[in-house]
Formats: structure tokens, C-alpha cells, sequence
């Protein structure tokens, strides 16, 4: 809203141009007096009084209260939306420009909602093109603009900084952040469903890689709990993505591929090419854990072109990953080597752990694996100790664990016992605290009235802070 004395100009020269007397204008709400020492720039008027007007001057309130014709912002939002459907069915380099302009727009508007809007749109792109720390910028100024308004509104933003970290491979800042967002929900009465599902399916991915098994569970049964009262299909089919991933973990490869056709369905009917390409992704990962092998390369190399085509590019990464290992599997260790020599050097983001850590973690310990199938013993152990030092930087636990004991395995053979030994102990350093648990505390708390089953306490420790 503009200053008083400007709202009074406007609402003056508006009512000269009706032919109306203030005493007209001001019936039957309000006094003459009110409108006469409103229009001198003497009282703020409040939003009623402003909409009282508007309607008695046949104007908007958007356009007595700023200036601005009503129509801008509605042309500015359905842009939005048009930046918002590129980015679904396009490619994100075709949407970024999109919302960067309407980004100037919206702030040479002064228009705050829209400006959110934009910057999260930005934030998408980001995130979709393997820009991790520009993603983080973007959604932090997205969260700031929303800083007045309820969290439910602010749900997305924090999901993408979390998403942005753990891209980052900063997994317990990820975590952090989306479980302070679900207990402030909780704890304020704010349980917006929406919201909940949104946050709760976005936990899964960082509770799995740090091998919290059980809170991942837990956060898949209060997300399934809530989804019948989410009316948006899209994030509805997300939410059966991630828990697909819970049921995996479980041991339930037959619930994760039903809960995988659930979404790939909704992500056909609304053309959501990545998400499609991260269900192809999963389920050549089933496929992969029952050894139907010619099956898996399929849907993998299905995610992989899917993903390349829209330049995802550290979800590219990761998918090569997996698929490489599906090539060793099946013999074939130079197409997997090629596929992966690519990957074993993490991109540098200033201020934080190196993007894709994580999967130059997987890529090192894949070719430990092939040369220890090819029996070169030191090749080996140089790409296990590779890779436990990038899975360190990022927190991912689980996948530590089975790091260590591959690499005490190779020692063991070797006749290096005490090596071995040591190997062992630091993977079941690491097993020791991932049951159930993060380092953060305890779990969030559950939204009132859930029955989901409660995972086990969590051990004391303290929340983390933000990284510098």
C-alpha cells in the first residue's frame, strides 16, 4: 500500500473525475469528514475502507491502494503460470529466461507474491540443472519475501533449500532444515496437508542415504496418512515416488513398483517428463535387486535420455551410476567404465560440501568393484578409499557402511588383518548411528491425531547449525 498522502491524491482525483461529493463517496459507511481528511493525507485508511471505496469509485482495490491496474498482476501471474508449464513439459533452460524476466517485472511492480513466485520458479530450474548452490540463492530470497506469511505458504521454498543442500551433499543440513519446518507445523496447529506431504516426502531421500531407515518409514506412512486430503495430483504422485524408496529400504520391492505405476500415471497425464524419468530410474533399480538385468538397463537408459534431454544434469549423474553398475553386472566392464570416468571428480561449490559427492562417491566405488572383479587388488583399494573420502564429506551413512566393509573384505584377502580390522570398525562406527536416527535430535513430531507407528527415540545430540 502507498503512503497516505498519495492514496488521498488518488482517491481525490478518482472522485473529481465521477463527479462525486465526498458526502456521495462516503455514503453510507462512512462521514464526509472520514473521506475529506483521507484525501488530505491525514489517516491510513484501513483495507475495508479501501475496498469500500474502490467498488464507490468503480476501481479496484489493488489499483487505489498502489497504482498499479489490477489487470498487471493478472497478466504477470498467468505468465507465471505459462513459465510454470515450460518448466514442467520443456526443459529448464527454456523456462529460466522466462521467469528471470518476469522476475524484473514483478519487481519493477513492487508486486512482493509474484516476485516469490518467480524466484521459486528460478529456484526449479536451478535445481533441475544441476546448479545447487544458484537453486539455494534463489529459494532463500523466495523464503525471505514470504518471511510475513504463514508457514504452509513458505512450504515450498524451504523444501527447495533442503533439496538444494542435499544436491550439495550437506544431507544433516537438509534434514535440518525440512524437520524444524514440519515441527514448526505441527507445533503451531498448521498441519496444512499440502504443505506436510510436501515436506515429509522430500525428507525421505536424506533420511535413506544417511541410513535412517526407520524415521524414512515413519516419514512414508504420515505422508501416506495425509495425502487423501491433498487435492494438487502432482505432488500427490511425488509423495508415492519418495515412499517407494521407504519400501525398497523395507524389503517390499512389490509395494515400491505399485506405488511407482500410481505416479508414473499421474506424471503421463500431466507430461511431467522428470518426474516420469525418475520413476523409470527407480524401477530399473527394482529391476536391478531381483537380477532382471536386461530389464533394468532398459528403464535405465529410458531415465537417463529423459533426464539429459532436460540437462538434469547431477540426476543424469546419478542415474549413469546406477546404470553402470547394472553394465558390470552383466560383464560388460568397458562400457561401464567409460560411463562413469566422467563422474569421479565432484563439481565445486563454493561454501559447501562439492556437488555430487555423492554420486563421485558410487562412481569410485564402482570401479573399485570392477577392478577388484578384474583382480587388480591396489586399483581397488585406491577407489574404495576414493570414495569413503568423498561419502564422509556428505554424511551418507549407509552408504559408508557397506564402503567399509567392502574395502576390509579386499584387505582381509590381501592378508592385511589389522587394516581390515580398522576398515570394519569404521563401518560399524557408522551403522551404529544410522538406525532410526539422524544426528539431530529427536524426531518431528507427528501431526495431531496420526497413527503412524513411531520410530525409535533418537539419541541426544544437537541440531546442527547452518553452514557458514
Amino acid at each position: 500500500m502507498d503512503e497516505p498522502a498519495e492514496i488521498g491524491r488518488r482517491v481525490q482525483r478518482l472522485r473529481a473525475e465521477r463527479g462525486l461529493t465526498q458526502r456521495q463517496l462516503a455514503q453510507p459507511s462512512y462521514t464526509p469528514a472520514y473521506v475529506s481528511t483521507l484525501e488530505a493525507g491525514k489517516v491510513r485508511p484501513s483495507e475495508a475502507a479501501l475496498r469500500f471505496l474502490a467498488g464507490r469509485l468503480e476501481t479496484s482495490y489493488e489499483e487505489l491502494a498502489t497504482g498499479r491496474p489490477a489487470h498487471l498482476a493478472t497478466e504477470l501471474r498467468l505468465a507465471l503460470t505459462d513459465a510454470q508449464r515450460t518448466l514442467a513439459t520443456g526443459s529448464a533452460d527454456e523456462a529460466a529466461p522466462h521467469f528471470a524476466r518476469l522476475l524484473a517485472e514483478a519487481e519493477r511492480l513492487g508486486l512482493a507474491d509474484e516476485r516469490a513466485e518467480a524466484l521459486l520458479g528460478l529456484g526449479d530450474c536451478a535445481l533441475e540443472s544441476g546448479a545447487p548452490a544458484d537453486a539455494a540463492r534463489h529459494f532463500e530470497a523466495a523464503e525471505l519475501l514470504l518471511a510475513g506469511e504463514p508457514l504452509p505458504r513458505r512450504a515450498r521454498a524451504v523444501r527447495g533449500r533442503a533439496v538444494a543442500h542435499l544436491l550439495r551433499g550437506e544431507l544433516r543440513y537438509a534434514c535440518y532444515l525440512l524437520e524444524s519446518a514440519i515441527d514448526a507445523l505441527n507445533a503451531g496447529g498448521l498441519g496444512d496437508p499440502e504443505a506436510l506431504v510436501l515436506l515429509y516426502a522430500a525428507v525421505i531421500s536424506p533420511y535413506l542415504d544417511m541410513g535412517a531407515v526407520a524415521r524414512a518409514a515413519h516419514a512414508a506412512e504420515l505422508a501416506l496418512a495425509l495425502a487423501p486430503g491433498v487435492g494438487d495430483p502432482a505432488l500427490v504422485a511425488g509423495m508415492h515416488r519418495q515412499v517407494a524408496r521407504t519400501f525398497l529400504a523395507e524389503g517390499r520391492p512389490a509395494d515400491a513398483d505399485a506405488a511407482l505405476a500410481k505416479a508414473q500415471a499421474v506424471y503421463r497425464q500431466l507430461r511431467l517428463r522428470t518426474d516420469l524419468a525418475h520413476c523409470h530410474w527407480m524401477r530399473g533399480y527394482i529391476r536391478a535387486q531381483h537380477g532382471e538385468l536386461e530389464a533394468a538397463e532398459r528403464e535405465l537408459r529410458t531415465a537417463r535420455e529423459m533426464l539429459a534431454a532436460r540437462r538434469a544434469a547431477l540426476y543424469t549423474a546419478q542415474v549413469e551410476v546406477e546404470l553402470a553398475d547394472v553394465l558390470r553386472r552383466l560383464g560388460r566392464y568397458e562400457e561401464a567404465v567409460e560411463l562413469v570416468s566422467g563422474l569421479v571428480e565432484p563439481h565445486a561449490a563454493p561454501g559447501s560440501v562439492d556437488a555430487g559427492a555423492v554420486h563421485a562417491g558410487g562412481a569410485h566405488r564402482l570401479l573399485g568393484l570392477i577392478a577388484q572383479e578384474r583382480g587388480q587388488a591396489e586399483a581397488a583399494e585406491e577407489h574404495y578409499v576414493r570414495a569413503l573420502a568423498l561419502l564422509e564429506r556428505s554424511g551418507a551413512g549407509g552408504d559408508l557402511a557397506d564402503l567399509c566393509r567392502l574395502l576390509g573384505d579386499l584387505l582381509r584377502r590381501e592378508g592385511r588383518t589389522e587394516a581390515a580390522l580398522d576398515a570394519y570398525r569404521t563401518g560399524l562406527g557408522h551403522r551404529a548411528a544410522a538406525p532410526g536416527t539422524t544426528t539431530l535430535g529427536p524426531p518431528p513430531a507427528a501431526p495431531f491425531g496420526a497413527s503412524a507407528t513411531t520410530p525409535p527415540p533418537a539419541p541426544d545430540a544437537k541440531p546442527l547449525p547452518a553452514p557458514r
